[in-house]
């Protein structure tokens, strides 16, 4: 009978959430470059997700672990994209910052997920069952777009999932993904981010037009701003050298 009840008892406990699961397995996974590259990504998007989400309801992880299955040790169970957008869902849990994604507490598979390829690739497009990136985004993570991107390369693909299978997308006319949902498109763009002169992952609207970092924006303003200041300065001259005092 005892044996019988703690059967039970084992068979009631619930799955571990966040605050129960690690965050990290504990080895150096970021070279000086992706890191850069994942506040890159987050900090133009924003104003598009803003819009998107009005109550701030949506998270995006940045090398974060999204739990798929029970496992020992836990981490074993986990994959961590370096960049991944879920709608839906609050960015706390319980006020609590988020640890990880844990898919079997939330059920909203994530929009986008994207992985930066540090060796040769093959580890991103493995498709091994039960053990394969691939594989486990195709098969049990189910990221609507999969993003596989290759600095050394200057190129990325993207993969759509398509009745449960990744197909991968041809690129536009203008060289970028369209990611339709979000009306944004994802691409390799050549410049200088945190001093370094890079082919980086960038999105752009749909119309073609580069989102900006808030730095950029900022700038950008300035330039618009330091323009019309010339511009007010050299009617000012020329009102002047007709003899015409300009109002101030």
């Amino acid at each position: 009978m005892t044996s019988a009840i703690n059967q039970t008892t084992e068979e009631l406990t619930p799955f571990p959430d966040h605050t129960q699961l690690p965050e990290s397995d504990g080895t150096f996974v970021k070279n000086f470059q992706e890191h850069p590259q994942s506040i890159l990504l987050t900090d133009s998007i924003k104003p598009v997700l803003q819009k998107r989400h009005p109550d701030g309801q949506y998270c995006i992880g940045q090398d974060s672990g999204i739990y798929w299955r029970m496992t020992d040790p836990p981490e074993k169970g986990a994959e961590a994209p370096d960049w991944f957008y879920v709608p839906n869902v609050p960015p706390l849990l319980d006020g609590q910052t988020r640890r990880s994604y844990v898919l079997w507490r939330e059920f909203i598979a994530p929009l986008i997920a994207l992985e930066f390829v540090s060796g040769d690739g093959s580890e991103e497009r493995d498709k091994t069952p039960w053990k394969g990136k691939f594989w486990i985004y195709e098969q049990v993570i189910h990221p609507a777009f999969y993003g596989i991107y290759e600095v050394s390369k200057a190129s990325v693909e993207v993969y759509k999932l398509i009745g449960g299978q990744y197909q991968l997308l041809a690129a536009n006319e203008r060289g970028h993904y369209t990611i339709a949902p979000l009306g944004i498109e994802l691409g390799i763009w050549q410049g200088e981010y945190h001093n370094m002169e890079l082919p980086w992952l960038r999105w752009w609207d749909s119309e073609g037009n580069l989102l900006l970092t808030g730095e950029e924006r900022a700038e950008q303003e300035h330039q618009r701003a330091e323009q019309e200041r010339q511009r007010a300065d050299r009617l000012t001259e020329q009102l002047r050298s007709l003899g015409v005092e300009p109002d101030v």
